[in-house]
């Protein structure tokens, strides 16, 4: 008989609605909150839910008044900063509650995208060619820098802040772009190398022994004719506009060699970036065969029929077992 658990989902108070604090689907069935708290209760599980808000205190009392035997980690920020999110699992941490995903080492080195790629770099897992802009300094590309450049806050996610507008051809377009993030975002702006060739979404699944999920990919239908040539933010959430450009996401088709390549990239940047449990890659595959990281994401998007979920169901693993899998991988690694 399986174990019966008191799992506590913890998630940004904004995610949690008012007239359905439960997440028992009235009004919110669409969400990743609703996804998983639901997946956890078809297994068995006695699952509580919470908002962090504006107060930490919150979260302390939760944890210590009803000592979970997990916690579902699912916050992305605090008081409206994303960087804060590694500092809820510094807090689970030094409450001693064991929690799925990544701890607070592996979200802070993924959060920020110049440190990433820095760490990256010296562990010689490819990365665009890149510049850190950080605000109140001149922003000035070095001769080795190649462009097209993309522009991107340095700690959003989900392509908040990336448009076409985003790409840009000269130092005077860099400079604006940059000025237009320290302005709009308030905080740094990342200039990378635009990387021609396939974009692929690699999942990984595992901590000791890790399991690399069939990729997934974007095709750009209207490349050369105007279209969108990166994932931009409309891209990922405007379905007309991903319609009018022919923009689809599908499974990649790779060879063996080349599935096997990227799998051994994944996983050595996974260990590097002190990755558990679950992640998100986001690679560029060149005309030449080259494998280039563009983004690490630490605790990916959950939801039923988003990219993770879809990678595991092509592998065999349906979205309650997918659920069950990552409690399991939690709660080993507080066995020792």
């Amino acid at each position: 008989m399986k174990r019966r658990l008191h799992i506590m989902l913890l998630a940004d108070g904004a995610c949690i609605p008012d007239d359905d604090p439960e997440l028992l689907g009235e009004g919110t069935a669409d969400s990743t909150e609703f996804h998983v708290a639901h997946a956890l209760r078809e297994l068995g599980h006695t699952v509580t839910i919470h908002g962090v808000a504006r107060e930490v205190g919150t979260v302390v009392r939760a944890v210590n008044g009803e000592r979970p035997d997990l916690v579902f980690n699912l916050t992305e920020e605090f008081r409206g900063n994303r960087q804060f999110d590694r500092n809820i699992a510094a807090l689970l941490e030094l409450l001693h509650v064991p929690f799925t995903g990544s701890g607070s080492v592996g979200l802070m080195l993924t959060r920020g995208k110049g440190l990433c790629k820095q760490l990256l770099t010296l562990h010689r897992i490819r990365v665009p060619g890149f510049l850190i802009c950080p605000p109140g300094r001149r922003t000035r590309a070095p001769k080795s820098l190649r462009y097209p450049l993309v522009v991107k806050p340095a700690y959003e996610d989900g392509s908040d802040g990336i448009s076409m507008a985003s790409l840009v051809k000269d130092e005077a377009g860099l400079r604006e772009r940059v000025r237009m993030v320290h302005e709009r975002w308030k905080q740094p702006a990342v200039a990378e190398e635009y990387v021609e060739g396939r974009e692929l979404y690699v999942s990984v699944l595992g901590n000791r022994r890790l399991q690399v999920l069939p990729p997934r990919g974007i095709v750009f239908g209207g490349e050369g004719n105007g279209g969108p040539l990166m994932a931009t933010g409309r891209v990922k959430w405007d379905e007309a506009y991903r319609k009018h450009w022919k923009v689809s996401f599908g499974f990649a088709e790779l060879d063996e060699a080349e599935h096997r390549r990227l799998a051994r990239v994944c996983k050595r940047a996974f260990r590097v970036l002190e990755l558990r449990d679950y992640a998100r890659f986001d690679v560029r595959l060149t005309p030449e065969g080259r494998i280039v990281v563009l983004e690490a994401n630490a605790n990916p998007d959950l939801a039923y029929g988003d990219e993770l979920a879809e990678s595991a169901e092509r592998a065999g693993i349906g979205y309650e077992a997918l659920v069950a899998r990552i409690v399991r991988l939690a709660l080993r690694r507080y066995k020792g």
